[in-house]
């Protein structure tokens, strides 16, 4: 990366660049294994961040210079208990390894925070794992750590 990172809402014809990115995010975070999402599941992500009527979106960043995509953001908005206000979690972050330390995932929160703002949403979040130590380096300077234990269970 030698340009200006540049943030911008990924686009219908990004579907090829933007899938390299989304499959290392999954394989980071051990989705589904050893094996890769199930299509139907990267199809229907794929649908949904292009649908308007859907509250789930994507920004991409890429290189100014020739367009290269190297990092991702999906983020959806949704109502609270506790505020009235919407409130955006940023469920995926991910940057090709090649770019981290370049000021790319900070581009894409600040991107993420600037759409939140502009959804009128009151707050921003978003979960990493405790050992995610690079990633955690940047994200203890741009948000508040509560301290949150995550529980799921699989239905």
């Amino acid at each position: 990366m030698t340009a200006a990172v540049t943030v911008r809402p990924v686009q219908p014809e990004d579907y090829a660049a933007w899938r390299p990115p989304w499959d290392g995010y999954n394989a980071f975070y051990g989705r589904f294994g050893a094996t890769a999402l199930p299509e139907h599941i990267n199809a229907t992500t794929w649908q949904r961040l292009l649908d308007p009527a859907e509250p789930v979106f994507c920004l991409v960043a890429h290189d100014a210079a020739d367009g290269k995509i190297f990092g991702l953001a999906h983020y959806l908005f949704h109502r609270s208990t506790t505020r009235i206000d919407p409130i955006c979690y940023l469920s995926d972050l991910y940057t090709y390894e090649a770019a981290r330390g370049r000021g790319v995932g900070r581009a894409l929160i600040d991107a993420v925070y600037s759409a939140a703002r502009a959804a009128k949403a009151s707050r921003v979040y978003w979960q990493t794992y405790e050992t995610n130590t690079t990633a955690r380096l940047l994200y203890d300077k741009m948000a508040k750590h509560h301290g949150s234990i995550v529980y799921s269970q699989e239905l």
